[in-house]
């Protein structure tokens, strides 16, 4: 049975270099790169990270942003940033999450409290950057 309910499938983030971002969400955040091979081999134009088995980042080259047709003006959507997007955890993963951020010496926010999310109340969260500048916050329910 297919579950058809409301979800995030995808988040599309400019990137400068793709092969380093995905490195970089790959070591750094945990995810697991998707058409890595592919994109060097010059097969697809982007390669994608994913979160969980529903949700991926796509890595879109800051150099394809001039073929973005899908909408008048979506060429100009490179380089307008979104605030921040924001990857839900379980706790361990929280905290493993902030110690491999800690070890590649990116910088991290502060521990917030009781921030509102989808799910309602989020125990703690904190802020980080991605190599573009993309600001991500982590954070955890349980």
């Amino acid at each position: 049975m297919t579950d058809n309910t409301a979800r995030l499938d995808h988040v599309v983030l400019w990137v400068s270099d793709p092969v380093a971002s995905a490195d970089f969400y790959e070591k750094t955040v945990g995810m697991q790169p998707l058409r890595l091979t592919d994109f060097a081999a010059g097969r697809v134009s982007f390669p994608s990270v994913r979160l969980n088995d529903e949700t991926i980042l796509d890595l879109m080259p800051l150099t394809t942003a001039e073929r973005m047709r899908m909408l008048p003006g979506a060429a100009d959507s490179s380089g307008h940033p979104v605030n921040h997007v924001c990857l839900a955890l379980p706790a361990q993963d929280f905290e493993e999450l902030r110690g491999r951020l800690e070890e590649s010496s990116v910088p991290v926010s502060a521990i917030g409290y009781d921030s509102f999310g989808a799910r309602g109340t989020a125990k703690r969260n904190f802020y980080f950057r991605d190599p573009d500048g993309n600001v991500f916050e982590a954070r955890h329910y349980d």
